[in-house]
């Protein structure tokens, strides 16, 4: 049975980790309200770019003059996983479903007979990866100095990437993020970013361009993928706010819950220890 000082230090230590815990909160809060706006007012952007090229791709096809981003290299034997994860932690289980997707698509592939190469983005994923994929790693994206993010983050992982892909050091190229959908809900997504998918379902290719379909898709491509990294950056900025506030509401319940715990236990032990005073008071009278 712990002392009732051991019970005392106990409590008061609950109670700064309770207030440390609902500062997170807020914080996490405030910044969900920003990273939530930034990933809405992206996504109308995205599908509409998403449905030109998907346009664009249905006219060019598999035709000789397709570019090499939208056709590939006509192989399937290496594949790159871009894994996007935080700098940060203490937001529930927001990296380890990425990584969880991120784990079983290597496996799979591994297990085909497939080529992994893995580029990191973020420093809670790589440390989650090494143990197990790390012979498989061939970049690391530093995210920790960016205190909001830009597009100019997003270019920067797109060229990296893009710059591998024509130094031919892989065939497909593959995002993992997390979708936004709620502050409860985050959707683990793997997106094929190389060679270029998209849907051209409902897309009409009633339009000529000028100077080629070819031509013009040569240049949004790159656009393209950058927009694609973008997005996923900024879903995946939403989703750890969302899951860190979430956390950190669950753990200031929980450290409520832990305090009236030990504060009970702390009170029926001082009664017992007063208790037991007083019976060696009376005693000692009686025996006089």
């Amino acid at each position: 049975m712990p002392s009732l000082k051991d019970l005392k230090n106990r409590i008061a230590s609950v109670k700064n980790t309770r207030k440390i815990t609902k500062a997170m909160q807020m914080v996490a809060a405030a910044k969900l309200r920003r990273a939530q706006e930034a990933a809405e007012m992206a996504r109308p952007y995205a599908e509409r770019m998403n449905a030109v090229m998907a346009g664009l791709s249905a006219s060019v096809g598999q035709s000789d003059g397709a570019p090499r981003l939208l056709i590939g290299t006509g192989a399937d034997k290496v594949h790159l996983l871009v894994v996007m994860t935080s700098e940060r932690g203490l937001c529930g289980g927001f990296n380890s479903t990425i990584v969880r997707l991120a784990r079983a698509r290597a496996n799979e592939l591994l297990a085909a007979g497939k080529t992994v190469k893995i580029l990191t983005v973020g420093k809670k994923g790589r440390e989650q990866m090494r143990r197990d994929f790390g012979q498989y790693f061939v970049g690391h994206v530093d995210m920790g100095d960016v205190k909001r993010l830009g597009y100019v983050n997003a270019q920067g992982i797109a060229r990296d990437v893009l710059a591998r892909f024509a130094a031919n050091e892989f065939d497909v190229a593959t995002l993992f993020f997390n979708r936004f959908k709620s502050v409860i809900s985050q959707v683990p997504t793997a997106q094929q970013i190389i060679p270029a998918k998209f849907e051209a379902a409902g897309v009409s290719s009633l339009y000529d361009y000028e100077p080629s379909e070819e031509g013009i898709l040569t240049d949004l491509l790159p656009r393209g993928v950058a927009t694609q990294v973008f997005t996923a950056l900024l879903e995946n900025g939403a989703s750890e706010q969302g899951a860190r506030m979430s956390a950190m509401d669950n753990a200031t319940r929980n450290a409520g819950d832990m305090i009236t715990k030990l504060t009970t236990i702390y009170n029926r032990s001082r009664q017992a220890a007063i208790t037991k005073e007083l019976i060696e008071i009376i005693s000692g009278a009686e025996a006089l």
